[in-house]
């Protein structure tokens, strides 16, 4: 029996938007109890070319919907993002991108290995991916890239998190 593009892509975003949510849970905790300005976790940089937390979260969620959008052969949906979001908001956007990824059934990801995944349509910068490779080779290293930026961050400015954090609940 061979890997569904369902199997690959759902139950992974979920796992991690998930843990996602308990680290930022964290955190906020970890700012009220040693009394941190929550700012300086939520402006927080790797570097400074780099987006703060709230964009990485942002792009993270971006990702997920657009991921799941995208091999169903549906309309991403559009969210605006807030440069200005604390924990309350950015967990509510985590819970909307859980919401929009569980509500796909398996069956809408048939044919999508192939289907051609159109990014960036009509600019400079398009690109055409088959489906499997948008998954595999883009769309989930990306996803990745931001949900662990976000932990680097946090456990880079003591928030006491590890590695079972990250993976949350599989």
């Amino acid at each position: 029996m061979s890997l569904s593009m369902y199997s690959a892509s759902i139950p992974v975003l979920k796992q991690m938007l998930s843990a996602l949510s308990d680290v930022l849970n964290k955190a906020e905790a970890h700012a009220t109890e040693k009394k941190i300005d929550p700012n300086a976790f939520l402006g927080a940089r790797l570097f400074p070319d780099m987006f703060p937390l709230v964009r990485q979260v942002q792009i993270a969620a971006d990702f997920a919907k657009g991921i799941s959008s995208r091999l169903s052969n549906t309309d991403v949906p559009s969210w605006p993002d807030n440069a200005d979001a604390g924990f309350a908001e950015l967990q509510e956007l985590i819970a909307k991108a859980l919401a929009h990824v569980s509500a796909f059934a398996p069956e809408q990801f048939d044919g999508s290995e192939s289907r051609e995944i159109v990014l960036r349509a009509g600019t400079p910068k398009e690109k055409k991916l088959q489906g499997n490779v948008y998954l595999l080779q883009y769309g989930l290293p990306q996803f990745f890239f931001h949900v662990t930026t976000v932990y680097a961050i946090l456990r880079h400015n003591g928030v006491d998190i590890g590695k079972r954090d990250y993976m949350g609940s599989y």
